[in-house]
């Protein structure tokens, strides 16, 4: 029984529940302890004996997040790359031209996003597999950018968004935070079809003054651009149009890209939360309990329920379970049931196997 207990109380160690009423009137119960000796993965020390560390003057690339810095380095390589290419064979590239790099450029833009005007075609073979390369990597590149980058630049407006939803209400840094984790799918939709809505309304715009377009074409440009529909019939053939094609092309494909996968991401997100309504709400059955006693003492401690009810959610699984509690029972070397600094040195001190 004392190793059951020891394990109850180690178990219960994981858990911190944030107090919801004062300490005068808190019943007496058992209460779960913060686990102090847990190292903080971001933390990074400013300070070293005392003195703050000299400050340095960062350029631009310093001050972008590493994931941004990563995407934006892979698609200057590959625009690089692509522009130089099909700059050499642009006598083998039939169609509307108007500037030898500039198309080249705006080839790779629309190679890359799949859009496919069909106003600038290879026309040999060593062109045409030319830009089935650049297509298949384009496309791997733009997995990179919504994985990465674009989720970056949301998630840099959620707070902003929080903070004018309730520009009328005194909220503290905590609950917008609080507000942001909690509803961070729903956010992010709202802020990539803001987004969007721009983009188009910008794009739609454009073609009218620039293109000479009339609004229904120009609409219908943006629309079978935006989704990579690329008829052809409808593009941008002017010199100036391209320039503002090579920027918008490429953030409105993106933007809609990652709007469906936000939509997708809220919709198993609610689908989720509907589920663990459903466990949390039901009633507690006898099986329950016995499924929950997981040193099969007759009782089921909070510890037990806690776990119990995170499997039926779906948030663990036996099988981590069982590699946690493997674990532990590796590092407990005295097979006292608890952890000590003697277990651990002498656990990892030990060759591997033994």
């Amino acid at each position: 029984m004392d190793g059951d207990t020891t394990k109850q109380s180690l178990l219960s160690g994981l858990l911190d529940p944030s107090p919801q009423t004062s300490k005068q009137h808190a019943p007496k119960r058992g209460r779960f302890r913060r686990c102090r000796s847990a190292p903080l993965a971001d933390f990074v020390p400013r300070e070293v004996n005392g003195s703050s560390s000299i400050p340095r003057s960062q350029s631009f690339l310093d001050k972008v997040h590493p994931s941004f810095r990563k995407v934006l380095t892979f698609l200057a390589v590959y625009l690089g790359i692509g522009t130089v290419c099909f700059y050499l064979v642009r006598n083998q590239i039939t169609g509307k031209k108007t500037d030898g790099v500039l198309d080249a450029v705006y080839f790779c833009i629309v190679t890359m996003t799949t859009v496919g005007y069909g106003d600038l075609v290879p026309s040999t073979a060593p062109t045409k597999l030319l830009a089935c390369a650049f297509v298949f990597t384009g496309m791997a590149l733009v997995g990179l950018v919504l994985s990465k980058g674009a989720d970056y630049l949301v998630e840099k407006q959620e707070i902003l968004l929080v903070k004018g939803l309730h520009r009328r209400q005194k909220v503290g840094p905590a609950e917008i935070l609080k507000e942001v984790e909690t509803n961070r799918a729903r956010y992010k939709c709202y802020m990539v079809f803001a987004l969007l809505f721009a983009l188009i309304l910008v794009g739609t715009i454009f073609l009218v003054t620039v293109e000479k377009l009339n609004l229904v074409d120009a609409f219908y440009c943006v629309c079978s651009t935006i989704t990579t529909l690329g008829y052809g019939d409808k593009s941008f053939s002017s010199k100036s149009g391209r320039v503002f094609a090579i920027l918008w092309i490429l953030a409105s494909t993106i933007c809609l890209a990652q709007f469906f996968l936000y939509v997708a991401e809220l919709n198993t997100e609610n689908r989720q939360r509907a589920f663990v309504d459903r466990v949390l709400t039901r009633k507690v059955t006898n099986m329950d309990l016995e499924a929950a006693d997981l040193d099969n003492d007759g009782s089921v401690g909070a510890a037990e329920f806690v776990i119990y009810k995170l499997k039926e959610m779906g948030k663990i699984s036996q099988e981590d379970i069982a590699l946690v509690m493997e674990e532990f029972e590796q590092l407990d070397v005295d097979q006292s049931g608890t952890l000590s600094v003697s277990d651990i040195t002498i656990a990892q001190s030990s060759p591997p196997g033994n």
